[in-house]
């Protein structure tokens, strides 16, 4: 997707809901920073940038003097600004709106695995019979089934709250999270190796990190109980794709699979491709199409605080130049 085509999708067609607010005077929309695109910064005040924006550097800045704010339509600013520039901008970004889609996302996937949905469909169109549904799925069902969450994320933390309403028992993996803090997120803390042991499903809202790559492996794959399913909306590379695929072929596990390492897409022969225990989607749990409308009005929002002088609503810096 261009810059533009992403501009329109997030504030209308005409970029109406930046338009709409006072005080706004806007320049055209940019992908690169060359010396033309420069020149037309040198008097802005407050930047909106989004996915594929180029980076702001010190010798950007240099040359937008006036630069104090950048509100970015995504996750973080970290990708979009230098770390040696960061604490000269106030910054805000959209990644509490992006976490709802996910969370939305993710607990549609948890019910349906629960109910054994994929599973059903899948043996319904091998069989083109009555299917005696107690027979087949004795432990489907969205009542009394163990979810474990890996990762108190703010996606993670949303997709806690959108599975209060149902009669599951809710495990949280977190290391940075006490056993009361969970408890009153909704679910019984404990660790990796617990969870995947106890688990009808395992959801994964982790960060990728150092610590995190491929903290889901051989070993810990193996905990998890037949017939069980992986979900992974957060990122391919926490999860060891080879011991995954192992798993996944022999037939042993369920997954879905949002996110893969390589990321988007598989390699053209993964195994994965024709593995019919397997949802493999991609990287659509973020907002995307109507959802997009969502982040813009946030962003516009963001926008307007800060013409008014007002605190943004998310912070990661309140530093000034």
């Amino acid at each position: 997707m261009s810059s533009d085509d992403l501009a329109r999708r997030l504030f209308g067609p005409e970029l109406e809901l930046l338009r709409d607010v006072p005080g706004t005077a806007l320049l055209p929309v940019a992908s690169s920073f060359d010396d033309a695109t420069l020149d037309r910064l040198a008097e802005v005040d407050v930047l909106v940038t989004g996915w594929g924006t180029p980076k702001v550097t010190a010798e950007v800045l240099e040359r937008v003097p006036r630069l104090s704010t950048v509100i970015h339509a995504g996750g973080s600013t970290e990708s979009v600004i230098d770390p040696e520039v960061r604490p000269r901008l106030q910054r805000s970004n959209a990644g509490a709106v992006n976490a709802i889609p996910v969370a939305e996302f993710s607990l549609a996937m948890i019910l349906l695995a629960c109910k054994q949905a994929f599973a059903s469909q899948r043996i319904y169109r091998q069989r083109r019979t009555r299917i005696d549904r107690e027979e087949t799925f004795p432990d489907a069902g969205v009542f009394g089934q163990t979810v474990g969450l890996v990762g108190a994320s703010r996606i993670g933390r949303r997709t806690l709250e959108l599975l209060r309403p149902f009669s599951l028992q809710v495990l949280l993996a977190d290391p940075f999270v006490s056993a009361q803090e969970a408890a009153e997120l909704g679910a019984e803390k404990v660790s990796l190796p617990e969870l995947l042991g106890r688990s009808d499903v395992v959801s994964i809202h982790a960060p990728l990190n150092d610590a995190t790559r491929g903290m889901i492996g051989a070993d810990e794959l193996a905990r998890m109980r037949d017939g069980s399913t992986l979900l992974n909306t957060a990122r391919g590379g926490i999860v060891d794709l080879p011991a995954l695929e192992g798993e996944l072929v022999s037939g042993r596990l369920e997954a879905i699979l949002d996110v893969t390492d390589p990321f988007e897409p598989l390699p053209a022969d993964s195994p994965l491709w024709e593995c019919e225990n397997v949802i493999v989607t991609p990287h659509v749990a973020g907002s995307m199409g109507t959802e997009l409308q969502r982040m813009g009005a946030h962003v516009a929002a963001e926008l307007g605080r800060a013409l008014r002088g007002e605190p943004l609503a998310v912070s990661e810096s309140s530093a000034g130049r």
